[in-house]
């Protein structure tokens, strides 16, 4: 039926591109039948353009693969549970099926913090299911913002410039 765990660590896999380039490691993978359509990690910073979270972009790939705005009987994979703006484009894009991997106890909209996307009043309401490959996404995350506050990532995903020689 699915195969949750592959598609988890794939979304890992980008949040670890996100992790290098500086970014805060958030990665999320999209599947039809049991194939990616797309995946993404979060390009915000880099791009200076705050819409760019993976869960946009892989919506947006998606989308762009079956050439639809609605992604009936999709599955989202993401390695951190998703703010407002992108539960809110879960629900606009009717993914069936959101599997997240840590919980966002500041700004997650997926139950934790806000509940979007498992608000029964909006026209859609995904499955969720919490917690696959948790540890290693929350280690990822913590590893990402322990670094961030002790100067040695800068928040545009370059050095500090003591850093460079």
């Amino acid at each position: 039926m699915y195969d949750d765990d592959r598609f988890m660590r794939i979304a890992l896999e980008e949040a670890l591109i996100a992790y290098d380039e500086g970014e805060i490691p958030v990665g999320a993978v999209i599947t039809l039948d049991g194939e990616v359509l797309a995946r993404a990690h979060n390009r915000n910073r880099a791009l200076g353009n705050p819409l760019l979270h993976a869960e946009m972009i892989a919506i947006e790939g998606a989308a762009r693969a079956l050439a639809n705005e609605r992604l009936n009987r999709c599955v989202m994979y993401v390695t951190k549970e998703p703010c407002v703006m992108c539960a809110g484009a879960i629900v606009h894009a009717r993914i069936e099926r959101l599997v997240i991997a840590a919980e966002d106890l500041k700004y997650g909209a997926c139950g934790t913090v806000f509940s979007v996307c498992g608000d029964p009043r909006q026209n859609h309401v995904p499955a969720i299911a919490f917690g696959l490959l948790r540890a290693e996404a929350s280690s990822l995350l913590s590893s990402f913002f322990k670094k961030l506050r002790n100067g040695k990532m800068h928040r545009t995903g370059a050095p500090p410039k003591d850093e460079i020689s």
